[in-house]
């Protein structure tokens, strides 16, 4: 899959938070990256959009809203198939033993939402988002 042309709005994939997070998120990486987030619950969603779209970043929540089910498998899931294998994806997590798993699971460091404005987050954001 292709990352979006420079001309477009960089386009993002949140998987599994609740409305009020997917709010905060969809705020910030509009106000501070000019990206547009679209929104899965789980990973049956996530396939489908995945499918659809040219996403530049897959966001992934520890534990997902929906069913409680664990952002580690939908990581796992995402990198096993080689059709999507190659956009990065990183897990929403203040936790550092998830943030661990996550980058073995082939995860590009995350973030936890407590620190979305951080230096160092918004760093590794822009990386991938232009």
């Amino acid at each position: 899959m292709s990352k979006p042309t420079e001309t477009e709005s960089p386009r993002v994939l949140s998987i599994g938070q609740c409305n009020m997070d997917h709010g905060i998120l969809t705020q910030h990486f509009s106000r501070r990256f000019g990206a547009r987030l679209d929104r899965a619950n789980g990973l049956a969603d996530a396939r489908q959009a995945l499918g659809r779209g040219r996403y530049a970043l897959v966001l992934v929540n520890r534990q997902l809203d929906a069913d409680g089910s664990e952002g580690i498998d939908v990581i796992r899931a995402i990198k096993a198939d080689e059709s999507v294998s190659s956009i990065p994806v990183m897990l929403v997590s203040n936790f550092a033993d998830a943030q661990e798993a996550a980058l073995a699971a082939g995860a590009e460091p995350g973030f936890g939402k407590a620190q979305l404005d951080a230096a160092e987050t918004l760093a590794r954001l822009a990386a991938v988002l232009g």
